[in-house]
């Protein structure tokens, strides 16, 4: 093993919680996304899962695969929101429960090329 290495196998990471978040509750801080492990006050640590799937309250109508997003309101469909994972099911429209995969380590937009 590597003498600066911090996490064996980048299941969960800890970042200070922009807001204030309970456990269970979808984040995205940065470039990552996922789930609060634990319970976090705005500027604590909190522990972030980003792996797996959870069941989530997402609003809008879903088909397996698509993206889901986190907006100011929770989990949507709507595209002009954060993405933050993948529905592994489908649900008809308006609010109910879908089994979503938060993506982790995302990989953020290449900047536009200048021109």
């Amino acid at each position: 093993m590597a003498t600066n290495q911090r996490y064996a196998r980048g299941e969960y990471i800890a970042l200070t919680a922009d807001k204030a978040y309970a456990s269970g509750d979808p984040v995205v801080i940065g470039a990552v996304a996922g789930v609060a492990k634990i319970a976090a006050a705005e500027g604590e640590k909190v522990t972030i899962w980003l792996v797996g799937s959870y069941d989530f309250t997402v609003t809008g109508a879903a088909a397996q695969g698509e993206i889901v997003y986190l907006g100011g309101s929770g989990l949507t469909m709507t595209a002009n929101s954060t993405p933050f994972g993948v529905a592994l099911g489908s649900k008809g429209s308006g609010s109910g429960d879908l089994e979503v995969a938060p993506y982790g380590y995302v990989t953020p937009a290449a900047a536009p090329a200048a021109n």
